[in-house]
């Protein structure tokens, strides 16, 4: 402790001489610090044309300005795109560092590859660690990407700077800023449309408004902050890529919050995930004193480990800590704009947002080059450490859900994590695997990352918990940031179990091609089994590029084979040899599988051409967009079904819904939709016509009122009552002089009694967090089809939130899922008592009947985050045979 507090004492006295003259925050022409700077190297303005602080610069200029800087500075510089977005924006890099670092680069790459390696020798003299700075995931959140290209200046720019020198010399530093560039052009162009004369503080000026669905996201709509390890959008590739070339020991995530508050940086709050160490979290303490000093000189109010937790591993600073990083979330006062105006008459401007993060960014440097041996020596261990924990692995099931199961090995092999593939025919753990596996074991150097991925629960501090219990019995909010369960394995649908001991395997490449499991057709035609994502996917390509085919609604048995619910077969005679070739071609690119049938004999269950077969086509889709939908929802969606089932979607505004000619789709998907009373009754024509509504999320409870029926009025809102309490005891019944109902007086003997007596009995449930919950499926229903229990039963799926309907009335409909007995609801996660209670046996699927057409109701949203890929078929059976079979 002496030590820390020596050092930040001289960088207080160092920065207090200095920074004097540099209070007052306005536009920086040059550096939003003073200092002498090179001519050489040319600013912002001089480049752009905007001083910085001025103007929002927009991606492309971003991307403009580090080609000038890495141009005028190549002996210090290195630019690298490291991805493409969805929309086709390059996404860049770029390293600093002094040019004798710079000049074996490629070295000390490699030896950081040899020290994330685990490599008990691997030497650390002459290493130089590497620290990640990386900003604007979330498009509309924009100071952080200028502070990216207004730091970049000045570490190339400042002449004379002792941290600066210390920087370049003693640490490699990697700049990414702009991480999210489609939802930054969106913000960017909304903030130019509504700009006007000058900028406006006030909250409500258009220019703080944006229009749905806002530049957070992405293209897709997702939230980048939350794809780490799902891995499911272009721009997360690209950067886990990098980020793994690289082995940071440090990197930082720089965010944005609301114009109210002021700026955050770790220590993260609790929960902290268990696989994270102690020395890791030290090591947040160290760096955010460094902020701290900095924020002390200027005046900047700041907070730490209130908010903002570091237990779900699909944040941009929990994973790269679980491979061993020290990683940390910036969060500064948004503008969202030039000007913010405060409730304290104060005002908050774009220049005071880049000033901040970039000094938080440029102490996080300084501090890691001038404790460079620590951070190396400390991330080598973790390393290490990681390497020679634990026994066993990870056996990740082939026999049911096959594609789904190779694919995750990818995800994680993706990921830097060892997966090997074992042979055939071998037995660990009481069981056998006649069809192999994947393994993954636990001594590897990601090993902590394996634990957070693939456990089957992550358990919360009891401490914590404790204290959350604690707040809801006091009546007051939890504390869990996010979802409490995120178990790789049940989130696919595979069987994933920790055996002791397993033979050896072959290693898995995360871009290695799936088996060829694609048979050519039999004289009859092809059987798909529908038992994995990559037969829906197989399906409705082939579908859409013409072939015909029929679904089987009940098991049955051909050609020495029994297939499941669903299985879709395709005729030779119908479809002809060009196409079946086609349909052949298609398995082998998705690693679907197929099996040819010589003869239409069925030894069991239905004939194909009974009406238990049903006639398939390409389905139609369209989906209610804009206003009153919520965008992740609806992004999360269009990804599932565009991406990963082969099927475009048509989106339509939601006030364009009444106008729309809807009866031109076959299905109409509301994702998490609170529609106005003439978009729902479109709808409800559109239902009533023959279509087919599949309905997400909270949308529901309008239209499944209590799970009774659709599109129900409800009546109308009230304000409530209120009673009086009269004084004396026995009185209830009386009104008083204004004619209301008086209340029995009551004695109140304890705290228990007094919470009841003021207890909302009319609320919900506390709001569920997030968990992974088990469900019992219809054994007979088209929409459970693939969930049978020879292919791993009823489908684990995802609830949060407060959405609990009851069950449907057999006369009015179907309870498709519901979610299994308290004993066995939660399948990973932490969920409150009550939620456990009222949650059980209440419907998560819902089938109803409506004039002519269906209405589909997932009370919980089986796309979210675009990770349940277990679920897909649960999808795909709703946008394809629900069209076919209703």
């Amino acid at each position: 402790m002496g030590l820390g507090n020596r050092f930040w004492g001289s960088v207080r006295a160092a920065f207090t001489a200095t920074m004097a003259s540099a209070l007052a925050v306005t536009a920086f022409a040059q550096s939003p610090l003073p200092g002498n700077f090179d001519p050489e190297i040319p600013s912002l303005e001089q480049s752009l044309g905007h001083a910085t602080g001025t103007r929002i610069s927009s991606a492309d200029e971003i991307a403009r300005y580090l080609e000038v800087l890495a141009q005028a500075a190549p002996d210090r510089t290195r630019l690298v795109q490291y991805a493409t977005s969805w929309e086709g924006r390059p996404l860049h890099y770029l390293v600093i560092s002094a040019p004798a670092n710079m000049a074996r680069l490629e070295a000390n790459k490699a030896a950081m590859a040899r020290i994330a390696a685990g490599e008990p020798g691997a030497p650390l003299d002459g290493v130089l660690p590497v620290t990640w700075l990386a900003y604007g995931v979330h498009g509309d959140e924009i100071s952080s990407s200028d502070a990216a290209l207004a730091l970049a200046y000045h570490l190339l720019a400042a002449r004379g700077d002792e941290r600066v020198d210390t920087v370049l010399s003693n640490s490699i530093v990697v700049i990414d800023p702009s991480q999210n560039p489609d939802g930054r052009a969106r913000f960017v162009q909304h903030y130019r449309t509504a700009a006007g004369l000058e900028p406006s503080p006030d909250r409500h000026a258009a220019e703080h408004d944006q229009q749905w669905p806002g530049g957070r996201f992405n293209h897709y709509l997702f939230d980048l902050n939350r794809d780490w390890f799902a891995l499911t959008q272009p721009e997360t590739r690209g950067k886990v890529a990098a980020v793994r070339d690289w082995n940071p020991v440090v990197l930082v995530d720089a965010h944005e919050m609301g114009g109210d508050s002021t700026f955050y940086f770790p220590p993260a709050a609790e929960p902290f995930n268990p696989n994270i160490t102690a020395g890791q979290r030290d090591k947040q303490a160290l760096l955010g004193r460094g902020v701290a000093a900095w924020f002390d000189d200027l005046g900047v109010d700041y907070y730490t480990r209130e908010i903002f937790d570091a237990f779900y591993p699909g944040y941009g600073d929990t994973w790269p800590t679980l491979q061993g990083a020290v990683a940390a979330t910036f969060e500064q006062s948004s503008a969202r704009g030039l000007v913010w105006g405060r409730p304290d008459g104060t005002e908050l401007t774009y220049a005071e947002g880049v000033r901040n993060h970039m000094v938080a960014s440029l102490s996080y440097a300084e501090t890691v080059a001038r404790n460079a041996d620590r951070f190396l020596a400390d991330y080598a261990q973790y390393r290490r450490s990681a390497a020679s924990s634990g026994s066993g692995s990870y056996l990740i099931d082939l026999s049911q859900r096959r594609w789904n199961a190779e694919i995750l090995g990818r995800r994680l092999a993706y990921q830097g994590i060892a997966v090997e593939r074992l042979g055939p025919g071998f037995s660990a753990c009481g069981r056998s695997y006649p069809e192999g596996a994947l393994a993954v074991p636990q001594n590897q150097p990601a090993g902590r990352l394996v634990r957070a991925l693939l456990d089957r629960s992550t358990p919360l501090p009891p401490d914590f918990v404790a204290r959350q219990e604690a707040r809801r019995d006091r009546g007051q909010p939890h504390e869990l940031y996010d979802t409490t369960a995120w178990s790789v394995g049940l989130m696919a649908g595979v069987d994933v179990a920790l055996c002791g001991s397993t033979p050896a395997g072959s290693v898995l490449a995360a871009d290695g091609p799936l088996a060829d499991r694609a048979q050519p057709a039999g004289r009859y035609g092809l059987a798909v089994p529908w038992s994995d994502s990559g037969q829906a996917q197989l399906v409705l390509a082939a579908l859409r590029e013409g072939l015909t085919a029929r679904a089987a609604g009940e098991e049955f048995t051909a050609a020495g084979r029994r297939f499941p619910r669903g299985t879709v077969v395709f005729r030779t005679n119908g479809n002809g040899a060009e196409k079946m070739a086609r349909l052949t071609a298609l398995a082998r690119e998705i690693g679907a599988e197929t099996v040819p049938l010589e003869e239409s004999w069925i030894v069991d269950g239905p004939s194909i051409g009974s009406d238990r077969f049903a006639a398939l086509s390409a389905p139609r889709v369209a989906m209610a967009w804009d206003d009153g939908v919520s965008p992740l929802s609806a992004g999360a969606w269009r990804y599932v079904v565009e991406r990963r089932l082969a099927t475009p979607v048509t989106p339509i505004r939601t006030d364009t819904l009444p106008s729309a000619d809807l009866a031109a789709y076959d299905v109409l998907i509301l994702p998490e939709a609170r529609l106005d009373k003439p978009a729902a009754m479109a709808v409800k024509r559109y239902v009533q016509s023959g279509g087919v509504a599949v309905v997400v999320g909270a949308g529901t409870e309008d239209f499944f009122e209590g799970g009774a029926r659709l599109f129900a009025t409800g009546a109308e809102n009230t304000l409530g009552e209120v009673e009086t309490e009269k004084e004396s005891e026995g009185s209830g019944g009386e009104k008083d002089d204004a004619g209301n109902e008086e209340t029995a007086a009551a004695a109140i003997a304890s705290e228990a009694e007094y919470r009841e007596a003021i207890a909302d009995t009319g609320a919900p449930p506390d709001t569920l967090p997030g968990a992974l919950l088990a469900t019992v499926a219809d054994p007979d229903h088209y929409l459970t089809s693939g969930y049978g229990a020879g292919n791993g039963g009823a489908p684990v799926v995802h609830a949060d939130g407060g959405t609990i309907l009851a069950p449907l009335n057999e006369a009015d409909g179907v309870n498709v899922l519901r979610f299994a007995a308290p004993g066995d609801l939660v399948a990973s996660g932490y969920v409150w008592e009550e939620n456990r209670a009222q949650m059980a046996f209440k419907p998560y699927l819902i089938a109803q009947p409506n004039g002519e057409g269906m209405a589909i109701g997932f009370v919980h949203d089986p796309a979210t985050r675009g990770y349940l890929d277990g679920l897909d078929l649960l999808i795909a059976n709703a946008i394809l045979f629900a069209p076919a079979r209703h």
